[in-house]
């Protein structure tokens, strides 16, 4: 696989990429075209590792165009000609949660294996090899059961493997609705109905029937990990149960943090503390844990986080979207923590996209350039996606690691031009529509732009989304 490549993080040409199996087993630069094998297919362009997707709520791609909340598109809408005053100005990320939730409850297994089989073929044409399923959609309609427990949980490793893609399965532990002033907790209604398991005894109980070995591995292309869906939904004392369960197999544990100001309000008035001191004073930081978003962060809460090791999923396209803010990325890399990128609630599908955002959001708010070179940015897009997500041999372009690689044109109108430093070419300007080939441990996915399981993922992504809403 003669063409420029990113083996690790070092950049080298004419890159001769062997495999066998689902492994490298040899990268080495500069090979003369005389000497490559005639059968070794051949990919012009910049061929980087796969990109991780550290997280993922399938289902929300359902709500893109769908809901009320876009300010810039409401105006045109509602038929009030070029101005873009026609927004909903009371729309926050709570009233979003309140249409997401409409979405939730429409769903059973077979239009969920439809939506996500779609929304896995997407990431893979925007180069994405492993994605982090952030799921608690774990229950029927009222909370009731279905007759294995974890069928909804299948249906995602499935619909993974039909869409060529890797997953963590992230079974997210959820048991209350919010905390009162004296830390009692809010019971589940409505929807939540379905995300809950009563206590976080019989959650464990539910995700030790999955069926996973020693290592957490479900599928040879899927593992489990766990979830605290965050402090909101989970007590302080129940969080050692969900430790326990990610400890007894390695498996990695997220969770969602700080996301809004309002949960800091909350978490502080029932206990006394930042959503971060919390997870940390009940043992839930360390190397195997990520948190996500981590917006709203004390100095405290950053050192807590950067000491840990503990991982960052950033998600800047969705937190923009949603009007979360923007989190303090550069001081958690300072600190210790290495970041992740995840495409959260499915706003965009392009994870090359929330790289660049994770720098340019900081522009926005320091008016100063430079907090991230192009060398750190695919790192996150890559090997630090795949550790969080359980998967530490993969994210690099070495012998030994998942044959996984993603090859972006570099002839496009974005790109044209910026070959002296094509890294920081792609990173600057580079979208999921310049991706051209995409492995995913060995096997093609995606070839010349076209996904080859999945034969037209547009129109199946409209019939999926479809199916939800009507």
């Amino acid at each position: 696989m003669p063409g420029a490549a990113a083996p690790g993080l070092g950049l080298g040409r004419d890159v001769l990429i062997e495999a066998r199996g689902m492994r490298f087993t040899a990268v080495t630069p500069d090979v003369p075209a005389a000497q490559v094998p005639p059968d070794t297919v051949r990919l012009p362009g910049l061929t980087l590792p796969g990109l991780a997707n550290a997280h993922s709520h399938a289902f929300h791609r359902a709500l893109r165009g769908n809901v009320a909340g876009a300010g810039i598109t409401a105006g045109f809408a509602a038929g009030a000609g070029t101005g873009f005053g026609g927004g909903q100005q009371d729309d926050t990320f709570w009233t979003w949660r309140e249409q997401m939730y409409a979405v939730a409850e429409r769903l059973d297994p077979d239009r969920y294996f439809a939506l996500a089989r779609a929304v896995y073929a997407e990431m893979a044409l925007a180069g994405i090899t492993c994605v982090g399923e952030f799921h608690y959609l774990h229950h029927g309609p009222g909370g009731t059961r279905y007759s294995d427990q974890n069928e909804m949980g299948r249906v995602l490793i499935a619909a993974a493997a039909a869409a060529g893609l890797r997953i963590t399965l992230l079974d997210a532990c959820y048991l209350a609705g919010g905390f009162t002033a004296g830390g009692e907790p809010v019971p589940l209604a409505g929807v939540q109905l379905r995300f809950g398991d009563g206590t976080a005894h019989d959650w464990a109980e539910r995700v030790s029937g999955f069926g996973y070995d020693d290592l957490g591995m479900a599928a040879p292309h899927a593992r489990v990990g766990a979830a605290i869906h965050s402090v909101r939904a989970v007590h302080p004392d129940a969080v050692p149960v969900v430790m326990a369960l990610s400890h007894a197999h390695g498996a990695p544990v997220h969770a969602h943090l700080s996301e809004q100001p309002l949960e800091n309000h909350e978490c502080r008035a029932a206990f006394g503390a930042t959503p971060a001191e919390v997870l940390y004073d009940a043992g839930a930081l360390g190397p195997r844990t990520t948190l996500v978003h981590a917006t709203h962060l004390t100095e405290r809460d950053i050192e807590l986080l950067g000491g840990s090791l503990s991982t960052v999923c950033m998600c800047p396209l969705t937190e923009a979207d949603l009007a979360d803010g923007v989190g303090p990325a550069p001081a958690l890399a300072a600190a210790g923590s290495p970041l992740a990128l995840g495409s959260d609630g499915q706003s965009v599908i392009d994870l090359i996209d929330e790289a660049r955002w994770l720098e340019l959001s900081q522009r926005l708010i320091t008016r100063r350039r430079g907090h991230f070179s192009a060398a750190q940015l695919a790192a996150a897009a890559t090997a630090s996606g795949h550790a969080c997500l359980g998967w530490p041999d993969a994210g690099e372009i070495v012998p030994g690691a998942h044959a996984d690689l993603v090859t972006i044109s570099l002839d496009s109108p974005r790109l044209a031009g910026g070959g002296r430093d094509p890294v920081a070419a792609v990173f600057a300007a580079g979208t999921a529509a310049d991706v051209r080939h995409v492995v995913v441990s060995g096997a093609d996915v995606v070839r010349d732009g076209r996904h080859q399981l999945v034969d037209d993922v547009p129109r199946e992504l409209a019939a999926a989304i479809g199916a939800v809403l009507t």
